[in-house]
């Protein structure tokens, strides 16, 4: 009667597996036909004009204007493989862009104390953002952005919100902070010395140098009181950090690394956690969190509320922790004290073959994508929980090989005419 049982699962598990099929690969991408493009320019102009946008700047940004295929190619690349934290860190937080940052720190002191003392948002902060976003204004784009807005609004993937972004564009030239031929930036939107998005730069952007306009391109003092009136808006506090490199207890339960899990630091500290460089705890007022974005093996750190604030600011942690680190080496605190973690990283087509290995496992991906979302992590955790691994969520090339073994073994016993269960499936009617 087991066999009968076992008979019936394994028939459905091969039925579901073959009219499931391999993870999907991504459609080509459909490229719009350029000659509709001057007609979803006239219909712009109309709805432009009816939000208050002047005819003559909606002339002067894009009389004889054509779609930018470099913005369309570029929006919808997708990264080959992943990037490990410690890949992403160092190309990043390089020893010449912490010389060059402090080097603008003592170039620039005074601005910086003033902004800081007006804010209270370190300065090693904000040059820390300064150095990321565009390694010190050396990088600022060289996309036309009312152009690329454009494209990316007529595009259709995402076309409310870039439409949205190029009224705003619209609107700042209306304004008289810069001319439609002098607005350049990345090609999906971001610009000046901080790269604020045209909604970012309405919302937060000031005229830290009094001269009646707002110029994020040319102006440091309208940069700097820019970002850190957007930092101070989004809940930066005062003398706390946003992150702090710690080391874990033996005995830690990696399930707890999350940024979403947050107790007050006295619980970590009386579980075992300490800082890295031996040094003493900060003051915060609110909870913390720890986060490993290499996986258990490589370094860990302590989250706090300002680290939420720099994730409004870009929602990689990667990027947050990168601008918590170069502050810190701005300075003067000491190095990464942790090892890198485990070497490789996935490709995307290795995530989107995961995601589907671990549904067909029972962990619940969602429709495999090939982005590592909560999720992923999640089903990967509970993956590597039931594997007696450490569930910390990271998708290292060695979880991704117990994985497919999984799943390779999962496919042999579902084709194994005389394996035999001791017990029922769950769910399943006793004869």
């Amino acid at each position: 009667m087991r066999r009968r049982v076992l008979l019936v699962l394994l028939l459905s598990l091969s039925a579901a597996r073959a009219a499931e099929g391999p993870p999907a690969a991504p459609a080509e991408a459909v490229v719009p036909d350029a000659a509709a493009f001057p007609g979803w320019l006239a219909a712009f102009r109309t709805d432009a004009i009816a939000q208050g946008i002047k005819p003559e700047t909606y002339e002067a940004a894009f009389a004889g204007a054509q779609p930018v295929e470099r913005v369309i190619e570029l929006d919808r690349r997708q990264p080959e493989f992943l990037q490990t934290f410690a890949e992403y860190f160092d190309r990043r937080v390089t020893p010449s862009q912490i010389a060059r940052g402090e080097t603008m720190l003592a170039e620039h002191a005074a601005l910086l104390d003033a902004v800081e003392a007006q804010y209270g948002v370190p300065k090693t902060v904000l040059v820390a953002f300064w150095g990321l976003e565009t390694r010190y204004g050396a990088y600022l784009g060289s996309f036309n952005i009312p152009l690329s807005l454009a494209t990316l609004a007529w595009e259709g993937r995402r076309s409310a919100f870039f439409k949205s972004q190029l009224i705003d564009a619209l609107r700042i030239v209306d304004a008289g902070h810069v001319a439609a031929a002098d607005m350049n930036g990345s090609w999906a939107g971001a610009m000046g010395q901080m790269q604020f998005m045209p909604s970012t730069f309405r919302a937060y952007a000031l005229d830290g140098d009094g001269d009646g306009r707002i110029d994020l391109w040319n102006s440091l003092p309208d940069a700097l009181h820019s970002a850190a009136h957007y930092l101070k808006r989004a809940g930066w506090r005062t003398g706390e950090p946003a992150a702090r490199e710690v080391r874990l207890p033996a005995d830690f339960d990696w399930r707890q690394a999350r940024i979403t899990h947050r107790v007050p630091l006295a619980d970590w500290i009386a579980a075992g956690v300490v800082p890295a460089d031996g040094g003493a705890w900060p003051s915060v007022a609110g909870p913390a969190a720890i986060v490993l974005p290499q996986g258990w093996q490589g370094p860990a750190f302590m989250v706090f509320d300002n680290f939420d604030v720099v994730m409004r600011w870009n929602r990689s942690v990667n990027y947050a922790l990168a601008v918590a680190q170069l502050a810190n080496r701005l300075a003067g605190e000491v190095t990464l004290v942790a090892r890198a973690g485990e070497a490789g990283a996935l490709s995307t087509a290795q995530v989107r073959t995961m995601q589907h290995y671990l549904n067909t496992l029972g962990f619940d991906t969602g429709t495999p994508d090939g982005l590592m979302g909560p999720r992923t992590q999640s089903a990967l955790r509970r993956f590597q929980a039931a594997q007696n691994l450490p569930a910390d969520g990271y998708p290292s090339p060695s979880v991704y090989a117990r994985i497919e073994a999984a799943h390779e073994a999962a496919d042999r016993l579902s084709l194994a005419p005389s394996a035999t269960l001791s017990d029922p499936p769950p769910g399943s009617t006793h004869p």
